[in-house]
């Protein structure tokens, strides 16, 4: 078997500085985690740069700069932003991050609607010829679970006896789709670890033994 080559020492040095937190926080963890940031950063401009400035805006201007002169405007708001680094001017990037903000705001506010919001309504509008047992349990626990959670929410009224015990119960419903969130995020990071893991072993480890 061949023996792991540079790239895979790299690789396997760095994955043992970043386990090293476990034992607690050292130069070598700082230095991978530094390593990571700036690589991360340089790849994410050079992909920026490549697949969404110069074919969108740089490109089409110098093209036809007729025909896209109005990409002129997103190009100066896109810069306008990096003016917060001259202390002196620093006020003009505020102008952008507003219009930003508030266009995503607008754009993602959309988004929730059709891909959250109207989805879980549509869970709760179920045909009654398609009605059984289990239609009838998942039906009950939705409708249920979501006007328990809204009324948890609701702020706009003092809540009586009645809808503290309904508002209550919508406590338990966002504690087991929080504990699920979270129970998702740990095992997406354990099987990232038990990706590295098997790089360690196969790919590093058994090479440099000649296993």
């Amino acid at each position: 078997m061949a023996h792991p080559g540079i790239g895979v020492w790299i690789a396997a040095l760095l994955t043992l500085a970043c386990l090293t937190f476990l034992y607690k926080d050292n130069p070598f963890f700082r230095f991978a985690e530094s390593l990571f940031a700036g690589v991360s950063l340089g790849y994410y401009i050079g992909i920026t740069l490549n697949q969404t400035l110069v074919p969108n805006l740089f490109g089409l201007l110098t093209s036809d700069f007729g025909k896209n002169w109005d990409l002129v405007v997103p190009g100066l708001l896109g810069l306008m932003l990096y003016i917060r680094y001259v202390p002196k001017i620093a006020w003009v990037s505020r102008f952008a991050l507003a219009i930003y903000v508030t266009y995503y705001i607008g754009v993602e506010f959309t988004r929730k609607v059709h891909g959250e919001v109207l989805p879980q309504l549509s869970r709760l509008i179920v045909p009654i010829n398609h009605f059984d047992a289990h239609t009838i349990f998942y039906s009950l626990v939705f409708v249920v679970g979501v006007l328990s959670v809204l009324l948890y929410f609701f702020f706009s009224k003092e809540q009586n006896a009645v809808t503290k015990r309904v508002a209550r119960l919508g406590i338990w419903f966002l504690m087991i789709s929080f504990g699920a969130a979270f129970g998702f995020t740990v095992m997406g990071r354990i099987a990232l670890l038990i990706g590295r893991l098997n790089f360690l072993i196969l790919d590093w480890i058994y090479p440099t033994l000649g296993l």
